[in-house]
């Protein structure tokens, strides 16, 4: 597809093939994943078409290449001569993800491109998710200070040793979107009330603490009010795989949109219900998306607290 004007949205992450295994021993094999995808995914939710910033590498299944060619502005891919990253995804039954990579070098995936290697007109892109570590964000921010900047830290990176780096980096970000067992690792504090505060009283301009099953705690600067988002109810929960990271797409367009937190947070919790309905990433083919859509975000925001 011609992609004559850039995007609005563009997601900086990481493409990954998934290979899933449930609690009770069953196997997918092959699944298009990775976090910057499935942040995209979480944008394509909202009619949009985000470009996708990341490495792909060799052996890419040619499914899950035809699906981004379809959904996504391409331009900001490129390709390196490494085998492609893939990881196994092995889910518990209190819902905790062990991934476990399946190639020797991961760290182009998980840390590249910097910067300097954006595709030139994506530098007109008006919002951008970015998944990366506290050093990592910090280039971003500096190569785009006027951008709106929704900051997802890297799971790789929230170990307590950094957290001196990570509390230092949050004012640098338009929102910051931690999940709540990443924070609790990092900052050692187990209360999602205490650490969505501590972020707040660390700079952060907004925080987005994603906690899967309980939805997300929301808090801005100067309001001591904090918001909970309680995840929408879908009719069967398929794959948990990435609906944080959609999540942080939809929570994105939202606040871009509409300045307002609250309706920011549905706009997330809506991105996330459509992943946890199928397989992989979600689908913004499906013939009726959009009356769904509107469904579920009229539910959120009537159950907002």
């Amino acid at each position: 597809m011609s992609e004559p004007t850039a995007p609005t949205y563009v997601c900086v992450g990481s493409i990954f093939i998934d290979d899933i295994v449930f609690p009770d021993g069953r196997t997918v094999m092959g699944v298009l994943g990775g976090a910057g995808t499935h942040a995209a995914a979480g944008v394509c939710v909202w009619g949009e078409r985000p470009g996708l910033v990341c490495y792909a590498g060799k052996g890419m299944p040619p499914a899950a290449q035809a699906q981004m060619d379809r959904d996504f502005d391409m331009r900001g891919v490129l390709p390196i001569d490494i085998p492609q990253g893939r990881a196994w995804q092995i889910f518990e039954w209190d819902n905790r993800r062990i991934e476990i990579f399946r190639v020797d070098n991961i760290d182009p995936f998980a840390y590249e491109p910097q910067p300097d290697k954006l595709t030139p007109i994506f530098f007109e892109a008006q919002a951008f998710t970015v998944l990366r570590g506290a050093e990592n964000f910090a280039k971003w921010r500096a190569a785009m200070p006027n951008k709106l900047l929704l900051w997802e830290p890297d799971s790789l990176y929230m170990e307590p040793r950094n957290r001196a780096s990570y509390l230092a980096t949050l004012p640098q970000a338009d929102v910051v979107s931690p999940n709540l067992l990443e924070s609790q690792t990092i900052l050692e504090i187990k209360d999602a009330e205490t650490i969505v505060r501590m972020m707040l009283d660390n700079g952060a301009k907004i925080a987005a603490l994603r906690m899967g099953e309980r939805g997300s705690l929301l808090g801005k600067q100067g309001q001591r009010e904090l918001i909970h988002v309680p995840p929408v109810p879908v009719p069967e929960v398929v794959d948990q795989t990435g609906a944080g990271n959609s999540f942080c797409g939809g929570f994105l367009v939202g606040w871009h949109r509409t300045g307002d937190l609250r309706t920011a947070g549905c706009y997330g919790a809506v991105s996330a219900s459509f992943t946890l309905e199928q397989m992989g990433l979600a689908d913004p083919t499906r013939v009726d998306l959009e009356v769904e859509r509107a469904k579920r975000l009229e539910w959120a925001l009537a159950n907002v607290g």
